[in-house]
């Protein structure tokens, strides 16, 4: 059985509440507030369209009361009920109701319209108006609910698009100190799979809070109206004390449903993670045969994923049927209440059609919490990344610079990184003449590559400073610095498009010529055009469609064609057959000419020529001079050099 898959809570992650939450959405969602406002104003008028079939109701039921008592009026005086003044009010409600028809009668006779023939039955008209006007009402309310919809899943998917952005803005202006800790599975799981759930979750909410309350506001509204026009404060009371009842199994459960729904959303980062690590080391996996405790290891994570999304999606489902049982609790209850205090059915159904009316915008509010539970989730994870801050400051006053004109220099510079006990580079202190070549050597883990990192500014000392011309790293711009300074690196990375696309890949503005011109110099051109695409022909994931000796000649002419003045050479020939070394190594050759220089030696043959090579050991620069110099010595560098048998 494959070892259990558990997520690893990222250094950055923290929580949130839903007002922090949410609140930072709208900060992104303000710029749409016009078609939120118009969604939201169709909605309430989605929702006004219910009062005036509340107010029929109780007129047109104490109408037919009265006719059915109207034989018990003729009986004698001795034998009238008891709420005879109960009866003069429903009498006198049904007269007003006939008076005011009459009006209406009146108003549109006047106009030519008859509601009713000679016989006082149902004319033409009035069947017009019910078999026009209802359907024209009809429309109008669909076309609300339309407006009402897509104005408000119009801005929720800009609102999200606007927070991908940012995101992707954000992780990518994060340092290297950022991207060396970060799991890259996760954060793509974080950059794409949770902001495309918030973007379900905000147009759902956004559509049924722009018509659900306000639904429940006029029908509460109504009950209330009712309840003061008839003089029924205590059974008002009652639905006062009742309603909220509505919400206990909403309170009960969405801790439940936040607590699995971000367990879901970790562990099917989990699954990203796994994905992007299998395919990334898809060689080792195949090299060891390890495919199938890869299938294992993945199937375990999608189980957990399963179980994680399963169990929200039980206490998620249990809010509706349980907010449904407990309404149907207490509109039962309220009948019963109101049959034994003898409430006239008359006035308990105006009331009572809102409060069941009330019931699916309820329904629909209680799913919402589930779903604003669920985005809280996930914007937890999006703004716990979105609030690192870990980029390389630019100083707002940064010194222009269009060229390299003297040396780069090396003052006394630390640099130790974050999850690190002990410096990379510990006081370095060094210069590199314009023009010149500056080699770095050492073993494994000696701060070779650190070195070059802080020259290329993806990292800043912790102390000390390193300056160009006088002017310290962090007082350039960083546009210009790119610009200053080009590297190629031994693991040469190429993007999956064309080979012209690589090569001019920092350079969209060389035309095809020039990129020709570059590939020649790289000793790339021949190989391109052996096959028939040319240049047009895909490099693949990471280049992986090409050989090494390919890949690094076509990021050699990418650095050609760039044309930086400083290049960071991490010599790219060291695991390559001899025919192919000597290509790239011409490459470099030209690559290097009139260039001041900054090499990584892994081959120590490749920089006897040098006109400084440093020698570091643990962090520190424990030897230096040419190649001659420190032979010499019999140091540090000459061991170096016997065991590569270089003399």
């Amino acid at each position: 059985m494959a070892k259990k898959v558990t997520y690893r809570k990222e250094f950055f992650d923290r929580e949130y509440t839903a007002k922090e939450a949410y609140g930072r959405v709208w900060s992104y969602a303000r710029q749409y507030k016009v078609r939120i406002i118009v969604g939201i104003l169709c909605g309430m008028l989605t929702a006004g369209t219910l009062v005036p079939f509340f107010q029929v109701i109780q007129p047109a039921l104490q109408q037919v009361e009265s006719r059915q008592e109207a034989p018990a009026a003729e009986a004698p005086a001795a034998e009238a009920p008891a709420d005879g003044a109960h009866k003069d009010k429903s009498a006198k409600k049904a007269k007003g109701l006939e008076k005011d028809y009459g009006k209406i009668r009146k108003w549109l006779h006047e106009h030519g319209v008859e509601l009713q023939d000679e016989n006082e039955e149902l004319g033409l008209p009035l069947l017009f108006l019910i078999i026009v006007v209802v359907p024209v009402v009809a429309l109008f309310r669909c076309g609300l609910i339309f407006l009402n919809h897509y104005c408000l899943a119009w801005a929720g998917m800009r609102t999200v698009r606007d927070i991908r952005c940012d995101i992707f803005r954000h992780v990518e202006a994060q340092s290297m100190q950022f991207h060396g800790r970060i799991d890259v599975g996760q954060l793509m799981s974080r950059c794409t799979s949770d902001p495309h759930q918030v973007q379900q979750i905000i147009q759902h909410v956004l559509q049924e809070l722009a018509q659900a309350p306000f639904e429940i506001a006029v029908s509460v509204g109504f009950i209330v109206w009712s309840a003061v026009h008839n003089h029924m404060l205590p059974t008002l009371g009652i639905i006062v004390l009742g309603f909220p009842m509505f919400m206990i199994p909403v309170v009960f459960l969405s801790k439940r449903i936040r607590k699995w729904s971000k367990k879901a959303l970790q562990r099917f980062s989990v699954v990203g993670s796994r994905i992007h690590e299998i395919l990334t080391c898809i060689k080792v996996v195949k090299a060891y045969n390890t495919e199938a405790l890869e299938e294992e290891k993945y199937e375990e994570a999608n189980n957990q994923t399963l179980k994680a999304t399963l169990r929200s999606l039980r206490w998620g489902l249990l809010v509706g049927p349980a907010v449904e049982t407990v309404g149907i609790f207490l509109i039962c209850g309220f009948v019963v209440w109101c049959f034994f205090t003898g409430v006239k059915l008359s006035m308990i159904i105006p009331m009572l059609a809102p409060l069941l009316l009330i019931y699916r915008p309820l329904k629909q509010l209680s799913k919402l919490q589930v779903q604003v539970e669920q985005g809280r989730a996930a914007l937890t994870r999006i703004w716990s990344i979105m609030d690192v801050e870990m980029e390389l400051p630019e100083d707002p006053a940064a010194v222009e610079k269009a060229s390299f004109d003297d040396k780069v220099v090396f003052d006394d510079v630390c640099f130790r990184y974050d999850t690190a006990e002990h410096d990379a580079v510990s006081h370095a202190s060094f210069e590199i003449p314009r023009g010149q070549v500056v080699a770095v050597v050492g073993g494994t883990g000696s701060g070779k590559s650190t070195m070059s990192s802080l020259l290329a500014r993806f990292y800043d000392p912790l102390s000390g400073a390193i300056a160009m011309d006088g002017v310290d790293l962090r007082k350039l711009r960083i546009a210009d610095l790119r610009r200053l300074v080009g590297s190629v690196q031994q693991e040469t990375l190429l993007f999956n498009d064309t080979i012209e696309a690589n090569i001019r890949y920092g350079s969209p503005e060389a035309t095809h010529e020039q990129v020709v011109a570059a590939a020649k110099m790289a000793n790339a051109h021949d190989f391109i055009m052996s096959q028939p695409e040319g240049y047009a022909r895909l490099a693949g994931e990471k280049g992986f469609a090409l050989s090494g000796g390919e890949r690094q000649r076509i990021a050699i002419a990418r650095a050609i064609l760039r044309n930086p003045p400083i290049l960071i050479l991490d010599e790219a020939t060291s695991a390559l057959d001899t025919v192919t070394e000597r290509l790239v190594q011409d490459a470099i050759n030209n690559l290097m000419k009139d260039r001041t220089v900054f090499a990584i030696a892994h081959r120590l043959s490749t920089i006897r020529n040098a006109d400084l090579i440093l020698v570091m050991q643990d962090g520190r620069i424990v030897e230096r001079g040419t190649h001659d110099e420190l032979y010499a010595k019999d140091g540090v560098y000459r061991k170096l050099c016997d065991m590569q048998n270089q003399r």
